[in-house]
């Protein structure tokens, strides 16, 4: 993958903010960053800017989950590993999205 330094920059700003730069394995082709239980693809894209690959997800065993309804109730699951999806790990995730998103706006 070629990251111009304006990608490296972004990815610092990243880290500065608590976010871990991670790789994940089945997703070589992207950026992985990981805050507490929560993570997200980053594509590169033009002008040195990241672009969000696919939704910001809940972990398991450091792995994507999805999030499914299963007999009336809310599960984030990966293969045969189910969590509840409860208040907090919403909240978790809903402000993990949010900071991400902050972090990859423009500086003006």
């Amino acid at each position: 993958m070629d990251l111009t330094p304006q990608h490296m920059s972004l990815l610092e700003r990243l880290h500065a903010r608590d976010f871990e730069i991670v790789a994940f394995p089945m997703y070589a082709n992207y950026v992985g960053v990981r805050k507490g239980n929560c993570a997200a693809l980053l594509a590169p894209i033009a002008a040195g800017r990241f672009q969000l690959h696919g939704q910001p997800a809940y972990l398991l065993g450091g792995n994507f989950s999805v999030r499914v309804t299963r007999e009336g109730h809310d599960w984030f699951v990966w293969k045969k590993e189910k969590l509840e999806v409860n208040p907090a790990r919403v909240a978790e995730l809903e402000n993990f999205t949010a900071q991400l998103s902050q972090a990859l706006m423009p500086l003006i």
